[in-house]
């Protein structure tokens, strides 16, 4: 069809990442994720697409695997853009802690709770099934997250980061042990899969030291996106070997991102520094790009495939809504628990996107249940965002308003001292200020 000609589609293309910087500038001004902009800009692509085809077509079946794919690689560039931010100091260690405590009971208590409501309102949802499915639904989003909270203070931004990052790695490795269950021939158990983590985790540290080493010494300047392709083969090559490949991409990035924690004492000898600080500067700029480039497009095709209709049925709504106000009954206790009263707006930031949209299509068939509606999914991500959406804006406007009072306060203070000093212009016998409050004492 000329509508889907090559000149066309770079057009498009173009024109969806022009209108993704415009809605990132929007989301800085307004706190509205650019993520939520992205689906119904899809959504609106459509309607159009339909009305221009003259037909209505099966976008999700026809689009499924290129979302795979992008999402997939979306996953790994958002969580290497993460770990190229954490900084690995002793005065972290208890919030990178905390952050990893809440992650993981707030994964497992929502996944429970989910999987209980699925279970009760689903026709023909066996509880084992129940947990694949809700596991998905109780992992927040750092595609979403990340993006969003640059504006919140720092320790609080720092907080979501990590909690963001970990409730990622978590999720998919609780979803893949989920599904070993499912057969009982490969079904290795809490001690073969804690034999993985741990397998993983020294792949992973060999494989980051050896790629440290190796491309300090690649004198090429095009070694950014060979660094990249590298890391995709390895998280693609740990996935076929059924390995919790992100811990790869995570240990990597707090490697390069803490090399003289690493590489303590004498062992310094084996860097060059100023190289090293030239891959970590080039490789921060290039996944930060990449990330938003593929984050834009991930989105955009959910939205292009996603099926309205699905949002109708009151079975939908209903057990949708119980989902949500599970999450934030289980996130407000813990948060609680772990942070105090100054819990405003962290326990309304818990949106689900994209690790949710690609574990659900990893689904085993065997483990599906036709009763599931996908507009649930639907239903949870968009409402998950609007509640966080909501919760950012209200914590905008409120820290304007304590800015505004401080600046009121200095000004009148400004004034009060001006109109002091007049007076002892005007009338020269009078003590000064510091005078009057040496007479009184």
């Amino acid at each position: 069809m000329e509508i889907f000609s090559s000149y066309n589609l770079i057009m498009g293309a173009a024109a969806i990442v022009v209108i993704s910087f415009w809605f990132n500038t929007i989301s800085k001004k307004t706190n509205i994720p650019s993520v939520l902009m992205l689906i119904v800009l899809g959504i609106s692509l459509q309607f159009g697409l339909n009305y221009f085809i003259g037909r209505e077509i099966d976008f999700e079946k026809n689009l499924r695997g290129t979302l795979e794919i992008i999402g997939t690689i979306g996953l790994v560039m958002i969580v290497l853009e993460a770990a190229l931010e954490l900084e690995l100091k002793k005065e972290k260690l208890i919030p990178i802690l905390k952050s990893l405590a809440i992650a993981l009971i707030g994964l497992i208590g929502s996944a429970w709770l989910a999987a209980l409501i699925l279970y009760q309102f689903i026709d023909g949802m066996t509880m084992q099934s129940a947990w694949l499915y809700a596991t998905p639904l109780s992992i927040l989003s750092s595609a979403i997250i990340i993006p969003s909270v640059n504006g919140l203070r720092e320790d609080k931004k720092e907080f979501h980061i990590y909690e963001s990052t970990f409730s990622d790695i978590m999720g998919i490795m609780m979803f893949y042990f989920l599904t070993g269950g499912l057969d009982s021939e490969t079904d290795s158990g809490a001690l073969g899969f804690a034999g993985n983590i741990a397998l993983t985790i020294i792949i992973a540290i060999v494989a980051s030291y050896a790629l440290l080493l190796i491309f300090q010494k690649i004198k090429s300047q095009a070694k950014q996106f060979l660094l990249i392709a590298v890391l995709l083969l390895l998280y693609a090559i740990g996935k076929k070997m059924h390995l919790s490949s992100l811990i790869i991409i995570l240990v990597f990035g707090l490697v390069i991102a803490n090399v003289k924690i690493f590489f303590p004492g004498k062992t310094a000898i084996f860097l060059e520094r100023e190289k090293m600080h030239q891959i970590y500067h080039e490789l921060h700029i290039i996944t930060l790009e990449t990330a938003f480039v593929v984050r834009t497009f991930f989105f955009v095709i959910f939205g292009i495939t996603i099926v309205l209709s699905s949002l109708l049925s009151i079975t939908v709504t209903m057990v949708s809504v119980l989902i949500i106000m599970s999450i934030y009954v289980v996130r407000f206790l813990l948060l609680r628990v772990f942070l105090g009263k100054n819990i405003f707006p962290q326990v309304f930031v818990a949106p689900r996107g994209l690790i949710t949209i690609l574990l659900f299509y990893a689904i085993p068939s065997k483990a599906e249940v036709a009763g599931f509606e996908s507009g649930i999914l639907l239903f949870v991500i968009i409402a998950s965002s609007l509640v966080m959406t909501g919760a950012m804006i209200h914590d905008k406007k409120k820290m304007g308003t304590l800015l505004d009072e401080i600046d009121e306060e200095l000004l009148a203070r400004k004034e009060a001292e001006d109109a002091l000093y007049s007076q002892n212009t005007l009338s020269p016998d009078l003590p000064s200020p510091p005078e009057r409050t040496a007479a009184r004492n």
